[in-house]
């Protein structure tokens, strides 16, 4: 689909009460590369999954970089007020709860700036592969946001033994913590 500013694909619920959710993919993906994973990780849950709109080389993402792990700052904010404005927007037409996002790389790096920059906009988010985009100033209190980090390197959160790419560590732990967050934070 094409309407409400990004190509996207919409993908029903087929179980009641599941949080639905918002895919973002990596460099070079689109908006069918998460359909699978989700379908793995909350059977029956809706799905929104947009295109990023900035081409590198021909490959799709959320927002322009500068060099490898150098953000252009000013794409990303206006970026990630036009991602929020199409959650908006595609929640009002698909009559979605407030979304749960599942970013992989440069799309958990927008999901990272959603969250800093306009709360309220997620429910929660699983962010695969994630950098910090920016140093937030003001910090807003997302103490009521659940958050899930896996990374391929230390991290406080959840380590897994991995590089860049996705493991069956990544997905048993991204499950467990969509089935709990489904329990515990609907209402």
């Amino acid at each position: 689909m094409t309407d409400l500013g990004f190509i996207h694909r919409f993908v029903p619920a087929t179980r009641p009460g599941l949080p639905p959710l918002l895919l973002l993919h990596g460099t070079g993906g689109d908006e069918n590369d998460l359909l699978p994973l989700a379908a793995q990780l909350s059977p029956g849950a809706a799905q929104i999954a947009p295109r990023g709109k900035v081409l590198e080389n021909g490959m799709p993402r959320f927002f322009r970089r500068l060099a490898e792990g150098v953000f252009d700052l000013a794409d990303l904010k206006a970026r990630t007020a036009e991602l929020a404005d199409f959650i908006t927007a595609a929640r009002t037409a698909y009559g979605l709860a407030m979304p749960v996002a599942v970013g992989f790389s440069n799309g958990a790096n927008i999901a990272a700036s959603l969250l800093l920059m306009r709360p309220g906009t997620l429910a929660g988010a699983l962010l695969m592969r994630v950098m910090l985009p920016f140093e937030p100033q003001p910090l807003h209190d997302l103490s009521a946001t659940p958050v899930l980090l896996l990374s391929g390197a230390a991290v406080s959160h959840e380590v897994v033994p991995a590089g860049h790419n996705l493991t069956q560590r990544d997905l048993a732990l991204a499950a467990q913590w969509l089935g709990a967050f489904g329990l515990e934070h609907l209402q």
